[in-house]
Parts: C-alpha cells; sequence; structure tokens
C-alpha cells in the first residue's frame, strides 16, 4: 500500500512538480493538495495523509500554525515543512512545534523523496549542514535573529509581505496591541530603532527568505 502525501503550498506550480515527482515513486501518492492553513486543516482530517508537506509561508494562514494544528490533532500524519526560509533560523523551531522535518526548495528536486521516506520512518530529515551545526552549535544566541521568538519570527515574516498590524493580527488570532508589542520587541532585539527601519529590514528579510 503506498503512503499517502497531502501537500500544502499556495503555488499551484509548485503543487503541480511536487505531485509529479512523488506520484512516479512505486511507494508514495499524492491523496490531496491545499493551498490556504484552512484548506489544509480540512484536507488533513478527512483524508488522514501519512505526510504532509507543508510550505512555511501561504497566502491565506500561516505554516507555523498548521504544524501546530496537526501535531495536535493528528500526531500520526508527519509533517515536512518545505520552504525557502533560512533552515538556520527556522529548522529547530518547527521542529520544535512538531515537524518531522525540514528542506529547502531550493534542495527540493534532489532531496524531497529522500527527505518524505525519512519522516514516514519515524526519523528526523533535516540537511547534513543544519545537523552539523545543531550538533556543534554552543550558543544558541549567538546572532540577534536567532533570539526572536516563534511569534516574532512570524510577525517579522509578515511585516515582510507588506501585511499591517491589524490584518497580522487577525491572521495570528492575537490583539492588535499584542502584535504591537511584538514589533517593539522586534526592534529592540535586532537594534532598529523605528517602524521605518522594522518595515525596510522586513521587506529586505523577505526578500531573502520568500517562500
Amino acid at each position: 500500500m503506498k503512503n499517502r502525501v497531502l501537500i500544502v503550498d499556495d503555488h499551484p506550480i509548485v503543487r503541480q512538480g511536487m505531485r509529479l515527482m512523488i506520484d512516479a515513486e512505486p511507494d508514495l501518492i499524492v491523496c490531496g493538495e491545499a493551498q490556504t492553513e484552512q484548506e489544509a486543516r480540512t484536507q488533513v482530517r478527512e483524508l488522514r495523509p501519512q505526510a504532509a508537506i507543508v510550505d512555511l509561508s501561504l497566502e491565506f494562514g500561516d505554516g507555523f500554525n498548521v504544524v501546530r494544528d496537526i501535531r495536535a490533532h493528528f500526531p500520526d500524519t508527519r509533517v515536512l515543512v518545505l520552504s525557502m526560509h533560512d533552515e538556520t533560523i527556522y529548522a529547530e523551531r518547527l521542529l520544535a512545534e512538531g515537524a518531522a522535518g525540514y528542506i529547502m526548495k531550493q534542495a527540493a528536486t534532489d532531496q524531497l523523496i529522500n527527505a518524505l521516506r525519512t519522516v514516514l520512518r519515524g526519523q528526523i530529515y533535516l540537511s547534513e549542514a543544519m545537523q552539523l551545526r545543531l550538533a556543534e552549535r554552543s550558543d544558541p544566541a549567538a546572532t540577534p535573529r536567532s533570539r526572536l521568538s516563534t511569534r516574532e519570527l512570524q510577525v517579522i515574516n509578515l511585516i515582510g509581505r507588506g501585511v499591517g498590524s491589524r490584518e497580522i493580527a487577525n491572521s495570528l488570532s492575537l490583539s492588535v496591541k499584542t502584535i504591537e508589542s511584538h514589533r517593539a520587541a522586534i526592534k529592540r532585539k535586532l537594534g532598529l530603532a523605528t517602524n521605518a527601519q522594522l518595515v525596510q529590514y522586513a521587506i529586505q528579510w523577505h526578500g531573502r527568505t520568500d517562500a
């Protein structure tokens, strides 16, 4: 019996490419696709896939929330996060949230099938470079960016995508006041003096890690 895989990504071309790769394998089959956070929840509940490939940045919703939700309600579904976001910043945090692996989109063509099979075996998939980094790292607070919390990473990513505080609050189910507190904390941790500097930094951040 083939392992069923759900693809969660808001780019149709990316979904099509992954489907072609996965369906060509004798032990894997794509059972469904989703492009929003809500669609992902519905598909996981209805299809109960053995694995889900989840893009970190969704046009409507957030990959972090999808990972948390699957872990909380469908722990038998193994989650492989696929993203262009910096692995050294996001991978460990997503593993803590319940992901079983993290793969950069640049490496997906060569490594996606291996990564899927790894997580389906119950193992954790990370690139060799990331495994080495985690093994050798002695100071988890070595850079300002590494001191950002998971929620602060979500907020700065959304700011970089041009989303305002009210929309961020709605997306993350938080109050506007809480979002403003996160913005202040991000500025402090990154050494930014003004909101304009924060926006500029966030845009550059998103440009480097746009998924």
